[in-house]
C-alpha cells in the first residue's frame, strides 16, 4: 500500500509541470493581453503596468520565474483584480464549488447506486429496462439543457426556487440536481454491472443455497464487491463533477472556482487562468489517487501491487 502510494505521488510531480508549461504558453500563444481591454490607458502608463508584472521580459525568463514562483507555491497576482493573488481568489471561490461539487455527488449517489442495484436484482423485468432508461437519459442529457429546463420547471413556473445565486440554502437545490443527476447515470450503469457480475458469482450461489436471505445476499454479500466499479470511478467522478461545475457555475451564476476560470480567459488574466487549471489538475490526481486507495482497501488483490 505504502509503495502504491509513493508511486502516485511521483508520478503526479512531472503530470503537474508538464500542465503548467502547456497552459502557461497556451495563454501566451492567445492574441491580446489584459491590458488590451481598458481604454483611454496612457502609454506610459501601461509601460509601467507590463514592467511591474515582468510582461516585458523575454518569454523565456517570465516562465523560469513562474516556475520558480510556483515551487514556492505562489500562484502570481491576478493582472484583472487588483491588489488580489490568485492564491488569495483561489482560497475564496474554492469552498463554493467544494460544496456545490459534494451536493452534487450525494445527488449521484444516492439516484445512481440504488437505480444500479434496483436493475441488477430485477435484471431483464421492467425495473430494469426503468431504471436503465433513466440512467441513459441523464448521461445523454447536457448539463447546459437539463440547467436551463429544471430553470425554466421549477424556478420560473412553480417558483419554488430561484434561478441564480448562492446565498440561501434552496438556491443549491438546482444546481446539484443539474451536476449530480448526469454522474448518477454513470454510477447506476456501474453499480448495475458490478453487481451483475458478482450476483453470478459461486459464492453468491452457495449463501443461497444456505437459505440466507435475498436481502442479505445482496447488501451483505454482493454489495462490496459490485461497487468496486464505482469506486474506481469516483476519483475521475468528483473530479468531473469539481471541472464541470464551470458550465453550473456559468449558467446559475455561482461565485466559484470554475467560473473565475472563465472570466480569466475571457479577461486574458494568465495568471489566474494557469493556476486554476493548475489546481484543477492537481485535484484530479489527487482523486484519482485517493480512488486507487479505496479500491485497493477493497480488493486485496491489488495491495501488493
Amino acid at each position: 500500500m505504502l509503495r502504491l502510494i509513493v508511486r502516485r505521488i511521483l508520478e503526479t510531480i512531472p503530470v503537474l509541470v508538464l500542465v503548467a508549461t502547456i497552459t502557461f504558453f497556451m495563454m501566451k500563444a492567445v492574441p491580446g493581453g489584459p491590458l488590451d481591454t481598458e481604454k483611454n490607458i496612457p502609454q506610459e502608463i501601461k509601460v509601467q503596468i507590463e514592467a511591474f508584472y515582468g510582461l516585458d521580459q523575454p518569454l523565456w525568463k517570465q516562465y523560469l520565474s513562474y516556475m520558480g514562483n510556483l515551487l514556492r507555491g505562489d500562484l502570481g497576482p491576478s493582472f484583472k483584480h487588483a491588489n488580489r493573488s490568485v492564491n488569495e481568489l483561489i482560497a475564496a471561490a474554492l469552498p463554493v464549488s467544494l460544496e456545490l461539487g459534494g451536493l452534487a455527488l450525494c445527488v449521484a449517489l444516492l439516484v445512481g447506486i440504488p437505480l444500479g442495484i434496483a436493475a441488477a436484482v430485477r435484471q431483464n423485468t421492467w425495473i430494469d429496462y426503468l431504471a436503465s432508461t433513466t440512467a441513459m437519459a441523464g448521461i445523454c442529457l447536457p448539463t447546459f439543457v437539463m440547467g436551463p429546463l429544471l430553470v425554466l420547471v421549477f424556478a420560473l413556473h412553480f417558483e419554488h426556487f430561484n434561478a441564480s445565486g448562492w446565498d440561501f440554502p434552496r438556491d443549491r437545490v438546482l444546481p446539484a440536481l443539474t451536476l449530480g443527476l448526469v454522474y448518477a447515470g454513470y454510477i447506476a450503469r456501474l453499480t448495475r454491472g458490478g453487481m451483475l457480475e458478482v450476483l453470478n458469482q459461486d459464492f453468491i450461489r452457495t449463501a443461497r443455497a444456505k437459505g440466507a436471505s435475498e436481502t442479505r445476499v445482496v447488501f451483505r454479500h454482493a454489495l462490496r464487491g459490485g461497487l468496486l466499479p464505482v469506486v474506481s470511478f469516483l476519483g475521475p467522478g468528483i473530479a468531473g463533477i469539481l471541472t464541470g461545475s464551470f458550465v453550473i457555475e456559468t449558467i446559475f451564476n455561482i461565485p466559484g472556482l470554475g467560473r473565475h476560470f472563465v472570466t480569466s480567459v475571457f479577461n486574458r488574466d494568465a495568471t489566474l487562468t494557469i493556476g486554476t487549471a493548475l489546481f484543477y489538475a492537481a485535484l484530479v490526481v489527487a482523486l484519482n489517487l485517493a480512488a486507487d486507495i479505496a479500491q485497493a482497501m477493497l480488493n486485496p488483490k491489488q495491495r501488493a501491487n
